[in-house]
């Protein structure tokens, strides 16, 4: 080859090698033996044709859309993966369902069989818990990072570590103390007793964490059917920076923790400690999610997150903005 680029021979072997591979589906040896070179020799001509731009792949599938959107989400927050499921449906409930399956999927392809998975509550967990298929027995321990919600049950921490449990084969620790104290001094009493610290700490030292991520905004949020309140204070805590709830903590968009005494109530695994566990997966679905899932992203609470193509595409459009 000289200074201007293969003769003109040269790139026609090129060429054919290159058509008889890539068009053809021909293997390298049978290239070699049907032309009389080499095999290396053939390695080299097609190494030489990609390198002068002679190759270009394009992919027609219908989950690049998809695949496009994580990309864009990764490149926003590097460090997190991402896996964005289609939306089929107006129906947000069946979305949230199609989120939790490739959720549930995704966490059975990650767990080793003696993990240990520490969870939150909330309606995106049920939905994982929906889809979990158990292979076999495992060493799976599932583990709650919150005290429970009284009269909550589908949603209720406890109610699904057990499913969680379940659908891994494996056993659940339940935790025995509710999520909000009344006063902070309660809380104080309550974290100090031997069985919820043993809890918590097991949380702190899981392998996985499953999260769900609380909206504070919209007539369904989980964060005020566990702690009513008034339509007005709704407003005063969203007026004052607060954009989501995490582990029922209350924080801003930068997913840092607000100045509520509400925050100072919880029976929770600290949000500094939560981000001590490895492999972080956070779930969620719809337009009132949008706000959660930035703060988590952005005070890196979660380091995967599954989610569905409107809600990704409503999540960069903000953070673009």
């Amino acid at each position: 080859m000289n200074a201007s680029g293969p003769d003109p021979e040269t790139l026609r072997q090129i060429a054919r090698v290159l058509t008889l591979h890539f068009q053809e589906g021909q293997l390298q040896a049978e290239i070699a033996k049907s032309l009389k070179l080499s095999t290396a020799k053939v390695n080299r001509l097609i190494k030489q044709g990609r390198e002068m731009g002679m190759v270009e792949f394009r992919i027609h599938s219908p989950f690049q859309r998809l695949f496009d959107l994580e990309n864009q989400l990764k490149q926003r927050w590097s460090g997190a993966d991402f896996l964005v499921v289609d939306t089929v449906t107006d129906n947000a409930g069946t979305t949230l369902d199609l989120v939790g399956k490739a959720a549930a999927q995704h966490l059975q392809s990650t767990l080793e069989d003696d993990d240990v998975i520490a969870i939150s509550g909330g309606k995106a967990l049920s939905a994982v818990a929906n889809h979990l298929r158990p292979r076999a027995s495992t060493l799976n321990i599932v583990i709650p990072m919150t005290g429970g919600v009284q009269g909550q049950h589908y949603t209720d921490v406890n109610h699904i570590a057990t499913r969680i449990a379940d659908g891994l084969g494996g056993t659940a620790t339940l935790i025995h103390t509710p999520l909000h104290a009344d006063t902070q001094k309660e809380r104080d009493m309550l974290m100090s007793v031997r069985a919820v610290r043993d809890v918590l700490d097991q949380a702190g030292n899981a392998d996985v964490s499953l999260l769900g991520l609380g909206a504070v905004t919209g007539e369904d949020a989980t964060y005020y059917k566990a702690h009513p309140l008034s339509e007005s204070d709704r407003v005063q805590l969203y007026n004052s920076g607060v954009r989501a709830e995490l582990l029922g903590h209350l924080v801003d968009s930068a997913g840092e923790l607000c100045d509520s005494a509400l925050n100072s109530k919880l029976v929770s695994l600290p949000l500094s400690d939560a981000k001590l566990v490895p492999i972080r997966i956070g779930v969620a679905s719809g337009k009132e999610k949008v706000e959660p899932i930035l703060a988590a992203l952005n005070g890196r609470h979660i380091n995967t997150l599954v989610v569905d193509d409107l809600t990704a595409q409503s999540v960069l459009d903000i953070a673009e903005n």
